[in-house]
């Protein structure tokens, strides 16, 4: 790791850093720019060499420095404001207060505010304003182009994790610039390039892009070539288990050291060997369980060579050879492809039971392989804890490793080495900022050197030490500890949080006076009502109603604590204010307006509003369906077409989106494209091309018809999709059936796998009333059109009168021709899911009645003819004459028992 010290005491460092000058506080990321400018004109920069690398060299150091101060440990033994800023501001502590809260809003994106109280933030500041500029890239087609396009890519990764919300700016800048990676990737096939591809996921993960992410995770496994397997095997999880069960593993084994390159170690340019096997001499702290019933780890039994020959035909014979309670130890890039997969799927549904069952397995995985890095380890022991913070037992010791990493986070990077050493235990260490911890600072030999813990930073993307107690907070909250949850929140100056931990528990109005406290300040006592929290016991003299005048400046957070208070007041001039601070680029504020005018009913207001928010941020998909919905409801078919579709073309996977679009394009006209356009417009008047004579209107050539199917089969195809991804929603199969029968021809198949469907979802509910009758009778005239009268042998047919009646109706021991798939599929379906449901339907039995008889079971067809009688003379009512309503239920008797006569 290069130290950053050494870098900016060179000439060309002081130069860019402005040292000489006397400039004080305002414009400092402008003025380095500036002096970047200077510093790759051809004059200037000869002096200094080639410039790019020195401003490589300065950012990607600066860029470590930041991490380790905030990310990672151990703390910097230096202080990087007197390396980075003049002395006339380093000694003024006012003038450093300053230019530090002014580097915090130049940091807002999009109205999307950063941390306010980042330690060392000129650090990353100096990495952002140097790493963006256009002179730290090498010259394309160079070996260093592409490690100075990831340099870029890396710190604006950063940037973003450090805003409160994705910022659609930046996201459009960190994408515009994988891109261009990608394409340089394409043409190197260097195993080296793994890790790059896991950066690229660990990025998709964090815009929420997961099966992106899991797609170059592939990749990057075969690159590596990392061999693993969520499968299960017999195992006992509880003390008192007697039968073994079935248990999630992850079975996983890393390539031999041919198949590995090298990788760079954090941002830097300095290589380690990817497959560095070296054990950790120390790791983290790791909590036992503890618990009564479960044991500490699940106890595999050792499965015989031949059931894992028969049974595990598709797992890889070194996989399905190893000891799930005994793996090989992994290498560190293979461990961290892992943790993504379990990180690219968790995001998705974090709070799912099954999700949580799937995704445990990995981490473990890497926890008892005895990870090789310390980072790494810490990293899956996180992984861990918040996946077990879901389940009763597991839920004391996911809190307690939290604490313990939060507390392993704290005693590094906030105490600092004593000058005199002592040989008494610490019970508390505490730093002048009030932190404290249960812990002692551990010794060097106890911990693991920023080289190691910054090796994979940029793959892991770790949380901030203030986002990890953050996350700890909200895990007390989630148990009720409120007290605790409070102390944290308040300690780290969260108040937005402070304010939803409030509002949480009923106490709407003291959550607003915290956020109104940081907006506002009293007309009557300015100089008292300063940024401070109320106390628990809220024995605070300024009241509400006396915070009026609005703070200059608001803090950089503004924009989203207007929105909050907009929401604790239900008040929509919040989210206007909240608009308008941000220039115009907060997008929340417009969602949370439009979801306010849906909910008063005025939906061209709503539909103005997420329009507007989705000028800022067109990648939001929750905000395009939303736009679908008020669309939808609104009547405006074309348009709520295109809104579903981009919410598509954003997550391909959402089936409510694919639902709704189809819902939209049943209702469009059939002159109107896709896109709202009349179809018609595209021969305009106005081309000369076209002969607007009188004697040609008969000719429609130079029209283009049409097609009355078009926006019906988009609609199929759209319904089809929805059901594939929600199969356990019967109103989508429902609307698929719906659909597929306005199609000419239409799609048999699929009508009978809809109603199939239905039947399965529904038949225990609602019985023979989840049977579409008027679809059955038209797929059985189909069958009768398509195929003649099977016909019996002399044998059929004695077999045909020794049957029951009772077994009359089932088909699956007579002779017949060999069958179509559609003929096999409806007869299936009426014989094995629609006759056990029928009870009362007359016209059902009458169907199985006319089905009978087209395939020639004449004792199958009484037995149905003599069931609709029956069916019939049961209702109640037919049999009183007094009651003119009985003369139609008679006549349906009548024809019921004229029928029976018949057959």
């Amino acid at each position: 790791m290069t130290d950053l010290r050494v870098i900016l005491s060179t000439p060309a460092s002081l130069f860019l850093l402005g040292k000489d000058t006397t400039s004080t506080t305002n414009g400092w990321m402008q003025r380095v720019t500036e002096r970047i400018d200077t510093l790759s004109n051809d004059k200037q920069g000869d002096q200094f060499g080639q410039v790019y690398l020195l401003l490589q060299k300065i950012g990607i150091a600066a860029l470590d420095a930041f991490l380790q101060s905030n990310v990672t440990g151990p703390p910097l033994q230096w202080d990087p404001a007197e390396s980075i800023f003049p002395p006339q501001l380093t000694n003024d502590p006012e003038k450093l207060r300053s230019i530090r809260q002014a580097l915090i809003q130049d940091l807002s994106v999009d109205g999307e505010a950063v941390y306010q109280l980042i330690p060392c933030i000129e650090l990353f500041c100096l990495a952002k304003c140097v790493l963006n500029h256009p002179a730290a890239l090498a010259p394309e087609n160079t070996p260093g182009y592409l490690n100075s396009r990831w340099a870029k890519v890396s710190v604006n990764f950063w940037h973003q994790k450090l805003l409160s919300e994705n910022a659609a700016s930046l996201q459009q800048i960190i994408y515009d610039d994988l891109d261009r990676v990608e394409q340089g990737l394409r043409n190197r096939a260097a195993e080296e390039d793994a890790s790059r591809l896991v950066q690229q996921a660990t990025i998709h993960t964090q815009h929420r892009f997961d099966q992106r992410a899991r797609d170059v995770l592939r990749q990057a496994t075969k690159m590596t070539g990392l061999e693993f397997v969520l499968t299960g095997r017999l195992g006992k999880r509880t003390k008192f288990q007697e039968n073994e069960l079935s248990q999630l593993v992850v079975l996983a084994k890393s390539a031999d050291d041919k198949h590995q390159g090298t990788i760079p170690v954090g941002a830097n340019s300095v290589e380690k060997p990817l497959g560095d096997m070296t054990m950790l001499a120390s790791k983290p702290d790791e909590k036992n369980l503890n618990d009564d019933t479960l044991l500490e780890s699940i106890a595999f039994s050792k499965p015989k060579a031949d059931l894992l020959s028969a049974n595990e035909s598709d797992i890889s014979p070194s996989l399905a050879a190893l000891d799930p309670s005994d793996q090989p130890t992994l290498k560190p890039l293979d461990s961290i492809i892992l943790l993504s997969h379990a990180s690219s799927v968790s995001s998705t549904s974090p709070s799912d039971g099954l999700t949580r069952e799937v995704t445990l397995p990995y981490a473990t995985r890497v926890l008892q392989g005895s990870s090789t890095n310390w980072q790494i380890y810490t990293q899956a022991l996180l992984v861990r804890s918040r996946i077990e913070g879901y389940r009763s037992r597991t839920i004391e010791r996911g809190v307690l490793q939290m604490q313990a990493l939060v507390d392993q986070v704290i005693v590094e990077m906030t105490s600092k080495p004593s000058a005199t050493s002592s040989t008494t235990p610490s019970i508390q260490v505490q730093d002048e900022s009030g932190t404290s911890s249960f812990l002692p600072r551990p010794k060097p030999s106890e911990s693991a050197p920023a080289e190691e813990r910054l090796a994979y930073i940029h793959q892991l993307a770790s949380p901030t030490r203030w986002e990890l107690e953050a996350e700890l907070a909200s895990r007390w909250v989630s148990l009720g500890g409120l007290r605790t949850a409070l102390e944290i929140y308040e300690r780290l100056q969260m108040w937005a949080e402070v304010a939803l931990c409030w509002a949480a528990n009923n106490r709407e109005d003291l959550a607003s006076k915290i956020l109104r406290q940081q907006l506002y300040t009293s007309a009557k006592a300015p100089e008292q009502s300063q940024r401070t929290r109320p106390t628990m016991d809220d024995d605070e003299e300024v009241s509400i109603e006396d915070l009026t005048l609005e703070r200059t400046p608001l803090p950089a957070d503004a924009p989203r604590l207007f929105c909050i208070l907009g929401d604790l007041e239900e008040s929509p001039s919040m989210y206007e204010k909240a608009w308008e601070v941000s220039n115009r680029r907060y997008a929340r504020a417009q969602r949370s307006l439009g979801k306010h005018y849906y909910s008063q009913g005025d939906l061209p207001k709503a539909d103005d509003a997420y329009a507007k928010s989705l000028r800022v941020n067109a990648l939001n998909h929750s905000t395009w369906f939303s736009l679908g919905c008020v669309r939808l409801q609104s009547e405006n078919w074309a348009g709520a077409v295109d809104a579903f579709g981009r919410a598509i073309q954003i997550e391909d996977n959402d089936a409510e989106s694919w639902s709704n679009m189809a819902a939209a394009l049943i209702q469009l006209p059939v002159e109107t494209n896709v896109n709202g356009a009349d179809v018609n417009a595209e021969a305009s008047t106005d081309d000369p091309a076209v002969d607007n004579n009188d004697d040609d209107d008969d000719d429609e050539s130079q029209y283009p018809k049409a097609d009355p199917q078009k926006h019906i089969r988009s609609a199929f195809i759209a319904l089809k999709r929805a059901a594939a991804l929600k199969r356990e929603s019967h109103r989508i199969w429902q609307n698929l059936l719906n659909v597929a029968v306005k199609l000419s021809p239409p799609p048999y198949s699929d009508i009978i796998i809809a109603q199939t469907r239905l039947i399965d979802l529904r038949g225990a509910l609602d019985g023979e009333n989840c049977i579409d009758i008027e679809v059955m009778e038209g797929l059985l005239a189909h069958l009768i059109a398509i195929s003649p009268s099977p016909g019996l042998s002399a044998t059929d047919k004695d077999n045909e009168h020794d049957k029951k009646p009772s077994d009359a109706g089932s088909s699956s021991s007579s002779n017949h021709a060999p069958r179509s798939g559609f003929t096999n599929m409806l007869l299936t379906l009426i014989h094995t899911k629609i006759t056990p449901l029928i009870t009362t339907s007359r016209r059902l039995h009458l169907f199985v009645a006319k089905l009978s008889l087209h395939l020639q079971r004449p004792a199958a067809a009484l037995a149905a003819y003599e069931k609709a009688w029956r069916c019939t003379l049961n209702a109640p009512g037919w049999e009183n004459d007094a009651q003119r309503e009985a003369e139609a239920q008679w006549r349906e008797v009548v024809d019921a028992t004229l029928e029976l006569v018949d057959a």
